[in-house]
């Protein structure tokens, strides 16, 4: 198949790089569209009591979701006096007049004590939109906070719309510095990988490709189903990274091809053969992994999944078609305008230390596996005591306006509590329902009950607690509640930030299972018809889990015991935010079987070459060490713009996607998996006599390369 598609792709050349231009285009235009079709939020699970009952208030009660705090402070004046009352005073009333606004209440109005800070010299208004929806809000908030401002007092807006909007914004801002700083290293690494403008020129112009070709088959998922803006990250990630990873393997082949003096459609024809098989194979094995996050409600994991899995199939055709188009068109030009340097001139040096490197892990291989599994286990250990929870506004950089009205009412307001627990209580009478309010105030961390809405026989509960959101002690207030028996004839539902918190959790783990093992068998299923055995599929997802649990123990070492908090510039929680490790689990995997097939391609082809396999693990590890390395730090360019971004969990995946990248390529792939290989032997290859016949009909593989030195032996013999 693939000897005829590299045929294929050098007599329709120009055919192909006219598609991608009309590709591009309409990328580039209706594509990049998608920004404007994003949804913000995603979080929830709509199966969820928290997301239920908040629907149900929506229903029976209106709108009661506090949706902007503003907080008016004054250094100079207290709230009583007329230089801090009368702007305010006078702001609101203007703002009471936007109709965007359904309500909104201070202090001047109900002179509530919580409502005015310990020194009263700021006081917090609370302002209620008209709109429902998440995006109608946002765009609500948009037009209502130039209003916000009181003349001569500092003015910050918090609460979950204001929170959620700078969230975005941070993303968006982050998105473009991260690009701003990644392309220029990236030019200047892949010239120095390639020793050529033009050369260095293929992998950028693939990812271009696949950015554009993902944004524009998420613009058209977006006429079908609801998209997170957050998956504006994974495509931009993804996208580039694969796309580097996989020019860069092509090229590399294409040119090694052309040097052993093949012509140039020879060599492309074998490039296809060897590198695009390992393209293909990569590409779908990644695709599945990240399809995973499908099974997820939320959409946030949903959109994840969407975006990454077009990003990973546009970067993945990109390198199958329209990069052999165009290396048929430059044929031997692909080396033109070359640099020369001083690390082209120690190439064959390198060459030679990657062999040195695979003669020693040949000979040693016990103590290679002993000393690496010890270093990976002392990284993983962090990870066991993982804990989780809700995000909250320290996620967003120190001095942002949700941040600091979180922080001055934790700090300045005793008795408010920025989330309240919310305790919708219905079918019955609101007399009953006010007796159920006074046992909710006795459970155990409630500090205050109140009746905010009440319609019929639909009455809502605020309920005021100790601590933060994110706290122990409010998730089991929570729980506390919930385990109320409830009056009879009632139905008793509870939302809130800690509960919504609590839910998806609960959501996110029930869900976990299936996850794992989808891409456990997409992985088992594919690398089996890559490499016709039973042994290395297996291996290669223990080998994938040992890198990812060093990524999470270091993830937990630092962003929730926050250590080097002051180099990476956040604010520890003490807790992970649960949705983070699900999505770098699937980022992750992914990207480990990726250089886990770029390796075994190569040991696979000299093992069907000369049935040695010490020999061919050692020759294998050789070839591709330097690419594997190359393509690993090209990729920790592109993640690192995430990982010095200001949103903390994009931030904690950039660190986590960082760590599991150099272990993945320097102690997994280069040292543990030769070295397991070569403890393995002839058993790597073994498959029992069923699976050997499907994989002799069904396998993804090609005549070799090069005629073989003898005939394999049958696959179900080890």
């Amino acid at each position: 198949m693939f000897a005829w598609w590299g045929r294929a792709v050098v007599r329709l050349r120009w055919g192909v790089l006219a598609a991608a231009a009309v590709l591009v285009v309409v990328g580039a235009t209706w594509g990049t569209g998608v920004f404007g079709k994003l949804t913000g939020g995603g979080f929830d699970d709509p199966a969820s009591e928290s997301t239920k009952a908040r629907e149900r208030i929506i229903a029976e009660l209106g709108n009661q979701d506090v949706d902007v705090l503003v907080l008016y402070s004054s250094a100079a004046a207290t709230v009583d006096q007329p230089a801090f009352r009368d702007p305010v005073t006078a702001t609101l009333a203007e703002v009471r007049t936007l109709p965007e606004v359904a309500s909104v209440t201070s202090w001047y109005d109900t002179q509530a004590p919580n409502l005015v800070s310990t020194d009263r010299h700021a006081t917090y208004a609370v302002v209620q939109l008209r709109a429902v929806e998440p995006d109608d809000k946002t765009a609500a908030y948009e037009r209502v906070a130039p209003v916000l401002d009181a003349p001569g007092l500092t003015t910050e807006a918090g609460g979950s719309v204001p929170f959620g909007y700078e969230a975005n914004d941070q993303t968006e801002r982050d998105l473009i510095r991260a690009e701003t700083l990644s392309l220029p290293v990236l030019l200047v690494l892949l010239v120095i990988i390639f020793g050529g403008l033009v050369a260095a020129g293929m992998p950028l112009l693939v990812g271009g490709l696949a950015i554009l070709g993902a944004f524009l088959a998420v613009r058209l998922l977006t006429l079908v189903t609801d998209i997170s803006v957050f998956a504006v990250n994974v495509i931009t990630l993804i996208g580039l990274g694969m796309a580097i990873d996989y020019a860069l393997f092509v090229v590399s082949r294409f040119r090694e091809e052309l040097a052993a003096g093949h012509d140039t459609s020879t060599a492309i024809q074998r490039t296809m053969i060897t590198a695009g098989r390992t393209v293909m194979v990569s590409g779908l094995t990644i695709a599945l992994a990240l399809a995973s996050l499908l099974i997820y409600p939320q959409v946030f994991l949903r959109s994840m999944g969407f975006g990454g899995m077009a990003a990973v199939l546009v970067a993945m055709l990109g390198a199958l078609t329209v990069l052999p188009a165009l290396l048929a068109v430059l044929g031997p030009r692909v080396n033109a305008l070359r640099i020369p340097t001083p690390w082209r001139r120690r190439e064959h040096t390198t060459g030679a230390g990657w062999a040195r490197l695979a003669r020693s892990v040949m000979r040693r291989p016990w103590l290679y596996v002993v000393g690496v599994v010890a270093i990976l286990a002392v990284f993983a250990v962090p990870a066991l005591r993982m804990e989780f929870g809700g995000f909250d506004e320290r996620v967003l950089p120190a001095g942002s306006g949700p941040r600091v009205v979180a922080d001055r009412m934790a700090a300045e307001f005793p008795g408010s509590t920025v989330g309240p627990i919310e305790v919708l209580v219905s079918g019955v009478p609101a007399a009953e329902a006010q007796r159920f309010a006074e046992r909710v105030g006795q459970v155990p961390g409630v500090t205050g009950v109140q009746v905010t809405a009440n319609r019929g026989e639909s009455t809502l509960l605020s309920a005021t607690y100790t601590g933060e959101p994110t706290s122990d002690t409010a998730q089991d207030t929570v729980r506390a509640i919930r385990d109320l028996p409830e009056p009879e004839g009632a139905d008793v539902m509870v939302t809130g930030r800690t509960a919504a918190d609590i839910d998806l959790v609960s959501s996110l783990a029930s869900r976990l299972p299936w996850m794992a093992l989808i891409m456990a068998a997409a992985t088992l299923v594919l690398l089996f018809l890559a490499f016709g055995s039973v042994v290395l599929p297996i291996k290669a997802v223990l080998m994938n889990l040992v890198s990812i649990g060093a990524s999470f123990g270091v993830v937990v070492w630092i962003f929730q015991d926050g250590h080097l908090a002051d180099l990476l510039r956040f604010t520890p929680s003490g807790f992970i935010e649960p949705s983070s490790p699900i999505l770098m689990l699937a980022v992750l995997f992914g990207l480990a079987t990726d250089y886990e097939v770029f390796l075994l391609s190569r040991v696979r082809e000299e093992w069907d070459r000369t049935g040695a396999n010490t020999a061919s693990v050692a020759r294998g590890l050789a070839a591709t060490g330097r690419i594997i390395t190359a393509a690993a730090l090209l990729l920790i360019v592109v993640v690192a713009g995430f990982a010095t971004g200001g949103i903390m969990f994009v931030k904690l995946i950039g660190v986590g996607m960082i760590v599991a990248i150099v272990v993945d390529a320097t102690l997994v792939r280069a040292l543990l998996v030769p070295a397991t290989m070569r403890l393995l032997g002839r058993w790597n290859w073994w498959a029992p006599g069923p699976l050997g016949r499907v994989y002799r009909r069904y396998g993804i593989r090609e005549s070799a390369v090069a005629e073989p030195a003898r005939e394999p032996e049958p696959a179900g013999r080890p």
